[in-house]
């Protein structure tokens, strides 16, 4: 079809009506199967989505921000086509959240409070809209526990030691999502070997408290659930035995969501756990593994003190989701750069603000995001778009292309602020917009009274701090070199 359709269809300029009635079904690639799927929800016209969300220790870091963006993209995409149900949980009780309380000499509560409070200012900064249920752990032990007493009577999960663990021998699909078996799976993992396990493979469901360690009452005795029940508990809870998606990043596929698999599927007598399962990419920074131990922690919080969060948005969405993403200086250069250039085509048309929720993204947008949600692709398509926008100038046509490109745009969580606002606002930071500012006012003073030689050492500076200045009938604006 792009062949028939021709420039316009790779420019992505025919209108998205269009699209619904020629162009494919959304094509995901499903990490169970290790292929792409045409997307087809168990419910006619509605979607369940499940994505495992932070836990709450520590201020969140890149890593944390890139599944969070990718699967609001996701949901953003399905909006448009079914009626969906997003839930993304937070994790409050972990042996993390223990370490750090006891570091820090305050209590769990407080911990988990004030770093959840940290992940959603850091997520809203990036343009992450809510979830439609943010369940937190500590508020479904009541389920978690039944849960549990289902999987015993059932002969999946025993006691010992005060300890309740998931007898994996039980589940003959052990391994399916991860494609490897038992001994593959436990060779280098990080799996606990005790004496009271039947198979050192199974995993704890329940564990005994000590009366220092947080810890809540059950049948067992007085302890706290394992990390797996708990996304288990909550994605039944909420959104029923069978959801259509499951996402996560790809660290999380062995052992968290080939755990939840197990125990979810035999828990609820067989049933499918998720018809499909996605996973995004690891980022890495400066080509080496993002950790601790490194010191390489990049933290959301401090780039947003250099950024706009719309800057490190468009950067997480630079690669396909699941493929590694390489965090650098660099990549948010260059992703300043980009979104300045299509800031620019909306602040040369005039009139577009109007009804532009009424327009649709272009047809090359929507395909690149139906195949498999290819943000490279679709990126490519806005881009195209804006050169269309800036060629066209003052063409009545430019209008609607503008239109089309800020609802693009909206379904990536981009292009939300007013084109003339953002240039104020500078990239750099609102000191360096300022300065800028400041210096373009003596400029046109000095104009004003003929000193045209102090106008053009204005400019000269300008130009030193890479900015590009256009005097125009309306008055002068100014760019960033490269934008």
């Amino acid at each position: 079809m792009p062949d028939l359709l021709g420039p316009a269809f790779k420019l992505g300029i025919i209108p998205g009506s269009f699209i619904q009635k020629c162009l494919m079904s959304l094509i995901l690639y499903n990490t169970l199967s290790r292929e792409k799927e045409e997307f087809v929800p168990g419910q006619p016209g509605k979607v369940s989505v499940y994505v495992c969300g932070p836990t709450v220790y520590n201020r969140p870091h890149i890593g944390n921000a890139r599944p969070a963006v990718v699967f609001d993209v996701l949901v953003r995409f399905l909006r448009t086509r079914f009626d969906v149900i997003y839930v993304r949980n937070i994790t409050d009780i972990d042996d993390k959240i223990n370490a750090a309380a006891e570091e820090s000499g305050e209590s769990i509560e407080v911990i988990a409070a004030r770093h959840a409070a940290d992940y959603h200012a850091d997520m809203e900064a990036l343009g992450v809209l809510s979830p439609d249920v943010e369940p937190y752990a500590t508020h479904h032990l009541a389920e978690m526990i039944r849960m549990i007493e289902g999987l015993i009577e059932g002969g999946h999960a025993y006691e010992a030691e005060g300890h309740v663990l998931f007898r994996v021998g039980s589940f003959s699909d052990y391994g399916m999502l991860s494609r490897r078996d038992r001994r593959q799976l436990l060779d280098g993992a990080r799996v606990e070997v005790a004496p009271y396990k039947e198979d050192p493979g199974d995993f704890i469901l329940w564990k005994p408290s000590t009366p220092e360690q947080p810890g809540w009452e059950s049948p067992w005795g007085r302890g706290r659930p394992g990390w797996h029940i708990e996304c288990s508990a909550m994605a039944a809870t909420h959104l029923g035995r069978t959801i259509d998606i499951h996402g996560g990043g790809n660290d999380l596929i062995f052992p968290h969501h080939e755990n939840e698999i197990a125990q979810s599927t035999c828990a609820h007598g067989g049933d499918l756990f998720s018809r499909y399962w996605l996973h995004n990419g690891f980022v890495n920074v400066d080509h080496t593994k993002m950790s601790k131990s490194l010191g390489n922690i990049v933290l959301v919080h401090d780039l947003l003190d250099d950024a706009p969060g719309e800057v490190v948005r468009l950067a997480l969405l630079n690669a396909h989701y699941r493929q590694p993403l390489d965090w650098s200086a660099d990549l948010m250069l260059e992703s300043r750069r980009k979104l300045d250039r299509l800031y620019n085509a909306l602040r040369n048309v005039s009139g577009w603000e109007q009804d532009w929720q009424d327009a649709e993204p272009a047809a090359g947008f929507m395909a690149a995001l139906e195949d498999d949600l290819n943000t490279p692709r679709a990126l490519a398509a806005l881009f195209s778009q804006a050169r269309e926008i800036n060629r066209l100038g003052e063409a009545p046509e430019a209008v609607e292309l503008a239109r089309q490109l800020r609802a693009s745009g909206e379904m990536l969580g981009l292009l939300g602020q007013d084109p003339a606002r953002w240039f104020v606002q500078g990239i750099g930071g609102a000191a360096e917009a300022d300065e800028i500012e400041a210096l373009l006012a003596k400029r046109a003073a000095a104009r004003e009274v003929g000193d045209f030689s102090e106008a053009d050492r204005i400019r000269g500076k300008l130009t030193e701090m890479g900015i590009v200045i256009e005097d125009g009938p309306d008055g002068t604006r100014w760019r960033r070199v490269g934008s």
